[in-house]
């Protein structure tokens, strides 16, 4: 063996790793390709100095600097009610909304460039302008670079619901994430979510009931044999065995809320044969 076949072979010595660069938690997201192509890329060209903020980053590009706080009154040129969207996909439901509701400025919150970009496109079709954007991972936009008691709605439609038990842990609507849109709400805002896994839809029911500082705007609503979680149970969908005697006592999932459109992702959802959960608190406190 040659020498420097040895010294190949020898364990080699690394550097320390910094603590910063490393998440206190799990993402809750898969990164998809950020490159934009065709009409994407000329709308992000046209319409991202004027609709995208783009915060100073601290470590990844979907990061937020610690000192970087968001004044939305000059953001959006006015002074308005402020919604926040939080993974909003192509932008379907976000772009409509704001559309049907000029009053108010909507904040859309998501990590993949080439979803923002076709919400430039919906934009630049609608002709509106109460809509803002920024790439970034959302508990970080809680934490940093959204003011305390800043927001009259939080919404968070369809977030990945991670089906293995062991990834559950990676699942955004936690006790700990919580606190944050907490943090950001107004006394008497609303949280609003969606889910068409009803796995994920009693997890969010229960985190949402016992945290302190959210009410279930329609308690014990859609319970028993209206709930669609007895009808999952019951039928056996999602793979689960059928369970005739089951019965959703509990309710309290919300009607659908009227300016959730309904988006290509959660036509996909219904064509599968899943049923569509929703949930609705307010902050209290």
């Amino acid at each position: 063996m040659s020498e420097s076949s040895e010294e190949q072979q020898q364990p080699q010595a690394s550097a320390p790793r910094d603590p910063a660069l490393f998440r206190a938690e799990p993402v809750s997201f898969v990164r998809r390709g950020n490159r934009l192509q065709g009409r994407r890329a000329s709308a992000w060209e046209r319409n991202a100095d004027q609709y995208v903020i783009e915060p100073p980053r601290k470590i990844a590009d979907t990061s937020v600097a610690d000192d970087f706080v968001l004044n939305p009154d000059e953001a959006f040129g006015r002074t308005a009610p402020l919604i926040v969207e939080i993974g909003t996909g192509l932008g379907e439901c976000i772009a409509n909304a704001a559309k049907d509701d000029p009053e108010s400025n909507y904040l859309a919150v998501e990590v993949y460039r080439p979803g923002l970009a076709q919400l430039m496109l919906k934009v630049e079709s609608f002709g509106i302008e109460n809509v803002r954007a920024v790439q970034a991972n959302a508990p970080e936009v809680l934490d940093v670079m959204l003011q305390e008691n800043s927001a009259d709605e939080i919404w968070i439609f369809f977030s990945d619901p991670w089906h293995k038990p062991r990834h559950h842990k990676r699942r955004l609507i936690k006790a700990s994430f919580l606190d944050k849109v907490s943090r950001v709400l107004k006394p008497g805002g609303t949280l609003r979510l969606a889910t068409d896994w009803s796995n994920y839809a009693e997890q969010m029911r229960e985190v949402l009931d016992a945290h302190p500082d959210f009410s279930n705007q329609y308690p014990g609503n859609l319970a028993g044999v209206e709930s669609n979680l007895t009808k999952v149970r019951v039928n056996g969908m999602e793979g689960f065995d059928p369970e005739p005697d089951f019965v959703d006592e509990q309710g309290g999932w919300a009607p659908r809320f009227e300016r959730r459109i309904l988006t290509s992702f959660e036509g996909k959802a219904l064509k599968a044969g899943r049923l569509v959960f929703d949930l609705a608190y307010t902050r209290i406190g």
